[in-house]
């Protein structure tokens, strides 16, 4: 650990603070630096904790990379090898801890990565980064199931957004970043959403959420959504959200692919985004079909991520939909057994999207 002073050339920075204005191109010096090496044979600098401090205020930690040579002083003639990227929280983040109001949570960049830190409260970040070392390096992955998943691009050092410190974050590819303003479903798959390896507490706290949201009943439940208008974007509450019923699930899966937002969806975009070769019901069953054989894993507690953007409808241009499986906090070895509880939830599910769109398509010959 070493500390020293540090002299970089902002090409755009802002802040509220006076301490850490700067006009674009300006000299700063940055006093109090910490330098460290990372598991990635990289260089960080993190900002002062007092500056990190304020910076957090206003949801944003700022880190510099650079190589593994560092010196206390670069004159202003020289280039700096620093350059700077500003962590912020996931704008597009629709369900899962949140880094606000001081909570520990993931963090973005500007490119196209999502810092998720590791919990250290039980043996949930260490099962998830297991599975994506495991995943990774697994070749009886097939290639074109290796997609539905977030690339994995390791572990890194940050500074946690709770003001705890320094904490081990995995580093993600951020799903959202190729979408504009993208409409989102996160859909937790499984009428059970626990593991016999969990604790008896963990087991009832699942127990009773599963029995008192639609997992039980439908094998699935929606943990959060946020639906594109055109007057922004409809992001209902929590609360709301676990309260849903078989009627609701029906009808945001019918909102989700419509261009209003309200009792009567127009299904204006359920055909192009839930059907056709590339649409979301066709990669929903290349999914069923690998869990169908694969015996390799039991995703407990795991949810699909359903993406794509009606901005881009609405203006008359061709957007693409995602399917994602994320959260791996739950993964446990599946010995040669078939992930039934998932496969049942998935399968459910693809019901589901499937009526939406046979319905998406009397509504059309009606009009």
């Amino acid at each position: 650990m070493r500390t020293g002073k540090a002299c970089v050339r902002f090409k755009t920075f802002q802040s509220r603070s006076p301490a850490l204005n700067s006009k674009p191109n300006s000299m700063f010096n940055l006093d109090s630096l910490c330098f460290f090496k990372t598991n990635l044979q990289s260089a960080i600098i993190i900002l002062h904790p007092v500056s990190t401090k304020m910076i957090f205020k206003k949801n944003l930690l700022c880190c510099f990379y650079g190589n593994n040579s560092f010196k206390k002083q670069r004159s202003p003639e020289q280039s700096s090898p620093y350059s700077i990227t500003m962590l912020k929280v996931p704008e597009h983040q629709v369900a899962g801890r949140q880094a606000i109001d001081g909570k520990l949570g993931p963090l973005i960049d500007n490119s196209g990565h999502f810092y998720k830190p590791l919990q250290d409260d039980d043996e949930r970040g260490t099962r998830e980064l297991t599975f994506y070392h495991s995943f990774s390096s697994n070749t009886r992955i097939p290639h074109h199931i290796r997609r539905f998943f977030p690339v994995f691009h390791g572990t890194q050092l940050l500074k946690a957004s709770d003001g705890s410190g320094l904490r081990p974050h995995l580093v993600l590819q951020d799903i959202t970043s190729d979408h504009l303003n993208p409409s989102i479903l996160d859909i937790k798959i499984g009428s059970r959403t626990w593991y016999l390896e969990a604790s008896n507490a963990y087991i009832q706290n699942c127990f009773h959420r599963d029995k008192t949201t639609t997992t039980v009943s439908l094998g699935f439940r929606i943990c959060g959504l946020q639906i594109y208008n055109e007057s922004g974007f409809w992001k209902p509450e929590r609360k709301l959200v676990r309260n849903f019923t078989a009627d609701d699930v029906r009808s945001i899966l019918r909102m989700f692919v419509s261009s209003n937002v309200g009792p009567e969806p127009d299904f204006s975009f359920a055909d192009s985004v839930y059907g056709g070769c590339d649409g979301i019901l066709e990669r929903l069953m290349e999914l069923k079909t690998w869990f169908e054989d694969q015996t390799m894993y039991h995703f407990c507690s795991c949810s699909v991520l359903l993406l794509f953007d009606k901005e881009s409808f609405l203006k008359g241009k061709t957007p693409f939909a995602e399917v994602k499986l994320i959260d791996f906090a739950h993964v446990v070895d599946g010995n040669g057994v078939i992930d039934h509880n998932f496969l049942g939830g998935l399968c459910s599910f693809i019901k589901f999207v499937s009526q939406v769109l046979a319905d998406s398509k009397g509504s059309t010959m009606e009009d």
